[in-house]
């Protein structure tokens, strides 16, 4: 009981410590129902993470990091791929001068066989692989200048008396 509430006014982690003080009520003689409410929880939710703290000790009532979405490609082609860059697009193979993200997305699918968003890939042209490589931005056409957002117009007769908040009529009284 002592350690858990210790560990969790140590706990850099809210939600953890919630979760150690819902377990020390319980431990205390509290009824399950109300350490769960009292800790913002559901019972079962209480229930799973007691099973968690019963296997794991004070580790299981840590959140996790999920390991994330497995990469789309090995090392090997990642090698492949980023000596592709540094060597630059062929005119007469590949059709462009200078590699776009666009035009290398194909190439990967060409060779690879991997379909892949262009917009995933973004972020990974700033690994240290691939510093020093040029790629061509979306081209924009020199006279077009780049649209601004319009402000919303209200209309004279839309305007709200001073001190009348939304949805409230002017006499005081709450519409509808």
């Amino acid at each position: 009981m002592l350690d858990l509430r210790a560990a969790a006014s140590k706990a850099h982690d809210a939600n953890a410590a919630r979760r150690m003080l819902a377990l020390a009520l319980v431990l205390e003689g509290v009824e399950r129902k109300t350490s769960a409410e009292t800790c913002g929880m559901d019972r079962q939710t209480l229930r799973d993470w007691a099973h968690r703290y019963n296997a794991e000790g004070l580790a299981g009532l840590l959140n996790r990091r999920s390991a994330g979405p497995s990469p789309l490609l090995n090392p090997d082609q990642k090698a492949a791929l980023a000596q592709m860059v540094r060597e630059g697009p062929d005119l007469g193979a590949d059709g462009v001068a200078r590699w776009r993200r666009v035009d290398l997305k194909r190439r990967i699918e060409a060779r690879f066989g991997v379909a892949c968003m262009s917009a995933p890939w973004a972020s990974s042209w700033r690994r240290p692989v691939f510093v020093g490589c040029r790629f061509v931005r979306s081209i924009r056409h020199p006279i077009l200048k780049p649209r601004r957002r319009l402000k919303k117009l209200r209309c004279e007769g839309s305007r709200r008396p001073a001190g009348v908040r939304p949805g409230q009529a002017p006499g005081g009284l709450v519409s509808g």
